[in-house]
């Protein structure tokens, strides 16, 4: 994992906030994501100008001790960039 990357949302990704989370559609892709609370937070703050370590201590910071730990992070962000909806800053 590079701390120092700043991972961005994916261009032309429809997002709708839901009552437990976000719902995002990739038109070009024609894929769907159902985003819990803590991978919408996650994902809000990948914007391109935080870095990997700023949105896991953000993120970690959010949520009751324990609750979401940086591994957790770290692999949900790696997921969101499997999944082609995030995609590290230019």
């Amino acid at each position: 994992m590079n701390a120092s990357a700043r991972p961005r949302a994916v261009e032309e990704l429809e997002v709708t906030e839901v009552e437990d989370g976000l719902v995002i559609y990739d038109p070009g892709r024609d894929r769907v994501h159902y985003l819990d609370p803590v991978a919408s937070v996650v994902f809000t703050l990948c914007d391109g100008a935080r870095n990997r370590q700023h949105i896991i201590e953000a993120t970690t910071g959010l949520f009751k001790s324990g609750d979401v730990s940086t591994p957790d992070v770290e692999a949900c962000i790696e997921q969101l960039e499997d999944e082609r909806i995030l995609q590290p800053a230019a």
